[in-house]
């Protein structure tokens, strides 16, 4: 195997790490748990906000988990 191919591989390795925890994040801070300090004066999240951020959060995982099966079929 040639080394540029084995640079390039390990390249894309720990591209697509960095992306995928980016994409984590954003999920986190659309859902809400990625609130951090509340300094605007809002209150915690209620059991419902939490209870729905908790369902995003898994259907956004679910899609990951798909897009990666469809991936690997082609």
């Amino acid at each position: 195997m040639n080394f540029d191919r084995i640079i390039t591989m390990i390249i894309r390795q720990v591209t697509r790490r960095l992306v995928n925890r980016g994409v984590d994040a954003g999920i986190g801070m659309a859902t809400g748990k990625g609130r951090g300090r509340q300094t605007d004066g809002a209150a915690a999240p209620t059991p419902e906000e939490q209870q729905s951020a908790r369902a995003a959060k898994q259907a956004a995982r679910r899609a990951r988990q798909a897009a990666k099966i469809t991936r690997r079929l082609r």
